[in-house]
């Protein structure tokens, strides 16, 4: 898949926000570059904590597996993505599973809860289901908080309005979060994802009080787990992730994720706490490390943006969260045909870092599982050639050149 790099800064007009309630962050300043060089990795900072009990599932030969930071989840070094999971292509499931892979991933949003319903047909019985781990996302949940900024915004003086405006485009300029390098297109559309929330970012100061500890923020959280466990036909997930890709870090600090998902653990119906995030990934996973109530994150990480996220991963695993890495292939390739063909630079640079007759895609998983603080790599296992191919690379060490 190819992503246009986004060489413009994005333009968010007032009109723009009026007809957005989509869901940006710590600024890139303190994100250096780092080496990528398997000879220059720190160890995994993780090791360093505490023992907790591992949970081992579905461990099978030719298959390799790491620990999910504090939640003592050993998972496969490729976990299955839930983006191609519907009712008409699931059944390719059942091999990645017989291949040891044991994390199934899935969201409210996939094909609009087609994917949970799909996966239920694979895990059908109480039997395979304690051969997997299964993660759900909150999908939406920002946008609760974006529609509550945005009806106050409506009924504001136009004056106003646009100084709101300029400061939540300031507010993104000085985070950096549209950097090329950091900031990667991986479906079209994504550069506008951020529009809303950054104008909610700016209202905090004046509005914060007409929003902050709405029970709507609680319903949310509540109504889309129940659906989803209807949906996947399961009586827990072992994951909860929300937000489902949170734009900023003030996404990640909402308390009612907190509290709701504190009844939620102890009713039974959800075991640990996590959050994903493409847009500002560093930022967001900085923020959720301080928060010390998130157990792992799920966060965008490949050869183009990996000097601004190493860092952070590195502290965030040293604080006990463990770290799926998503979008490492789409840097690469791309299903997106709006997005094709990907720059031949990328493909270039992924040549030099991992040398050898693989496909580009498959050096891109292989090059993120050389970092000791990544946990695994997430693969949208779209049939059997995807299933033999990504899964080739598990238990993999190489020595990576420069790039």
């Amino acid at each position: 898949m190819q992503e246009k790099d986004n060489k413009q800064k994005p333009s968010l007009s007032r009109r723009n926000f009026l007809s957005v309630a989509s869901a940006a962050t710590v600024g890139l300043g303190s994100l250096p570059l780092t080496s990528a060089n398997a000879a220059e990795q720190p160890k995994n900072e993780s090791e360093t904590l505490p023992p907790v009990e591992l949970d081992w599932r579905n461990r099978q030969p030719g298959m390799a597996y790491r620990q999910l930071g504090r939640t003592g989840l050993m998972v496969s070094e490729v976990v299955n993505g839930g983006d191609p999971v519907r009712l008409d292509n699931y059944k390719q499931v059942d091999l990645a599973i017989e291949r040891g892979v044991n994390y199934l991933d899935m969201a409210p949003a996939y094909g609009r809860g087609e994917c949970e319903e799909a996966y239920s047909k694979v895990i059908d019985s109480s039997s395979k289901r304690m051969k997997v781990f299964m993660t759900t996302k909150i999908s939406g949940f920002a946008s609760v908080r974006d529609q509550y900024y945005k009806d106050i915004f409506k009924g504001l003086p136009t004056a106003k309005q646009e100084k709101i405006m300029e400061k939540a485009q300031a507010i993104r300029a000085e985070r950096n979060v549209d950097k090329p390098g950091y900031f990667l297109m991986y479906w079209p559309g994504q550069d506008r994802s951020m529009d809303a929330c950054y104008v909610s970012n700016a209202m905090v100061s004046d509005y914060a009080h007409m929003v902050d500890g709405s029970k709507a923020f609680q319903e949310k959280i509540r109504t889309s787990l129940e659906e989803s466990l209807k949906r996947a036909k399961t009586d827990h997930f072992d994951i909860l992730m929300c937000p489902h890709g949170a734009n900023s870090p003030e996404e990640a600090t909402i308390p009612e994720i907190f509290t709701v998902f504190d009844e939620l653990k102890a009713s039974g119906k959800v075991r640990f706490l996590g959050l994903s995030s493409h847009n500002d990934p560093a930022g967001v996973l900085e923020a959720a490390m301080n928060t010390g109530k998130f157990d792992c994150a799920m966060v965008a990480y490949n050869i183009i943006n990996g000097g601004y996220m190493e860092s952070t991963i590195r502290k965030a695993a040293a604080s006990g969260m463990g770290i799926i890495a998503m979008k490492v292939a789409m840097a690469v390739a791309t299903h997106h045909k709006a997005l094709q063909p990907t720059p031949n630079w990328r493909i270039e640079k992924i040549n030099r870092i991992v040398p050898g007759d693989m496909k580009p895609p498959m050096k891109a998983y292989l090059w993120a599982l050389q970092n000791p603080n990544i946990t695994a790599v997430i693969s949208n296992l779209w049939n059997e050639g995807f299933i033999n191919e990504n899964l080739s690379i598990v238990g993999r060490k190489v020595v990576l050149m420069p790039g």
